[in-house]
């Protein structure tokens, strides 16, 4: 548990050089962006904060691997080890660069293919949550001012405040039907989409958000703070690794009600 302390202490040291790198081109005038092969926009921030986090990670911890949204996979100096961090510089791009304050960086390490810290940062809106496996979940300006965190007591959809990214994804997924059964049968439903939906979830704020297509880096930081909370997260299928291309995730007490709504008709 104590390695693990060391390296969410050391993600907290990361997430302070990514929240000044990118506040400073938050609104930026002079700001540039282009677009990815998948079209999907890059920011020269985005760039430079994941350039900075991997030079302290191979002065910090030269044994790890690390897989970043921007640059790739790279293996530790000293050779292929189990340890690899995974980075999404800014999750949240597109509204970086309309001037919409929810956006964050994403820092995870693994051991294999399980996450075990996971750290955002959302300097735009003060707040940042971290977890370290067995350590608890946590939430606040930073890591002197927080608060632990604990998922709600939600066990009916009907009850449930539910969030989603978007619909397009659950259309060319097959499950636009059933998706739009859940949000007419929730409680409430809103669409804060990216990293957001997720924290908010393991405060306890909302109780359930579901996406049918992630990439490993959008969700390796988000797992130990869901889970760490007392959340539950697995693909669409009911899976539990972390190499995800969907994701459920709950306070736990909903999951099976969830998994069985969006469930292909057939």
């Amino acid at each position: 548990m104590a390695g693990y302390a060391d390296d969410l202490a050391l993600a907290h040291t990361l997430a302070d050089s990514a929240d000044s790198i990118a506040m400073a081109r938050f609104r930026a005038l002079d700001l540039k962006v282009e677009a990815k092969p998948d079209l999907t926009p890059v920011s020269d921030a985005d760039t430079a904060v994941e350039k900075a986090i991997r030079a302290t990670l191979a002065r910090a911890r030269p044994r790890d691997g690390v897989l970043g949204e921007e640059f790739g996979r790279s293996e530790a100096a000293a050779g292929p080890g189990t340890r690899h961090w995974v980075i999404d510089p800014i999750d949240g791009t597109k509204n970086f660069v309309r001037g919409v304050p929810v956006w964050a960086t994403l820092i995870a390490l693994m051991e294999g293919d399980t996450p075990v810290v996971g750290l955002v940062s959302a300097p735009a809106l003060g707040r940042r949550w971290w977890a370290g496996r067995g350590l608890g979940a946590f939430a606040g300006r930073h890591q002197h001012a927080a608060t632990r965190i604990g998922v709600s007591s939600v066990r009916k959809l009907t009850d449930a405040s539910f969030c989603y990214a978007s619909l397009n994804g659950w259309q060319a997924n097959g499950r636009l039907p059933q998706m739009l059964d859940i949000l007419l049968g929730v409680w409430r439903s809103r669409a804060y989409g990216d990293f957001y939906g997720y924290m908010l979830m393991a405060e306890g704020a909302l109780d359930a958000m579901a996406e049918p297509e992630l990439s490993l880096w959008d969700m390796a930081a988000l797992i130990p703070i869901i889970t760490e909370a007392g959340g539950k997260v697995t693909d669409l299928d009911g899976r539990t690794c972390a190499d995800k291309s969907s994701v459920i995730a709950t306070n736990g007490l909903l999951h099976e009600s969830l998994l069985t709504a969006l469930t292909p008709r057939g």
